[in-house]
C-alpha cells in the first residue's frame, strides 16, 4: 500500500511538472492549483487518480487494440495512445485541463503526457525496490 501512495504522489509531481513546462512552452495543458487551497490540491489528487486509472483499463485497451500499428511504428504510436489517454483525463477538469481545440490541444496532450512519462520514469528510480527476502 506504501509503495502505491508513493507512486500516485510521483505521479502527482510529474503532472505539475508537465503542466509547468507546457505552460512555459505556450501549449495548454495547465494544472488547477492554488497555492492556499487545500480543496484544490484534493481535487488535483483526484484527478491524478482518474489519470492512473484509465490509463491502466483505457489506455492498456487501446494500445492493445493498435498493437499492430505500433509495431509498425516501433512502439511510437504508444504516445499517441498516452495522449488520448491525457485528452480523456483532462476533459473531467479534476485538476488539469487542456485548452483549445483540434490539433493545438493534441499537440499539448502529446507533449504533456511525454512529459508526464519522462519525469515519473525518471523521480520512479527514487522508489525503494521491494525485495522479499
Amino acid at each position: 500500500m506504501k509503495k502505491v501512495v508513493l507512486r500516485w504522489i510521483l505521479l502527482a509531481i510529474s503532472v505539475f511538472a508537465a503542466s509547468a513546462v507546457t505552460s512555459a512552452l505556450g501549449l495548454g495543458f495547465q494544472a488547477n492549483l492554488q497555492a492556499n487551497n487545500l480543496g484544490s490540491l484534493l481535487v488535483f489528487l483526484i484527478g491524478v487518480v482518474l489519470l492512473s486509472f484509465l490509463n491502466a483499463t483505457l489506455g492498456s485497451l487501446l494500445k492493445l487494440m493498435t498493437l499492430p500499428l505500433s509495431c509498425l511504428t516501433l512502439g511510437l504510436f504508444s504516445l499517441v495512445v498516452n495522449a488520448v489517454v491525457l485528452m480523456v483525463a483532462a476533459s473531467f477538469n479534476l485538476g488539469f485541463r487542456i485548452e483549445g481545440d483540434g490539433f493545438r490541444a493534441f499537440l499539448a496532450a502529446l507533449v504533456g503526457s511525454t512529459l508526464i512519462a519522462f519525469i515519473n520514469g525518471v523521480l520512479g528510480v527514487f522508489l525503494p525496490d521491494e525485495k522479499d527476502d
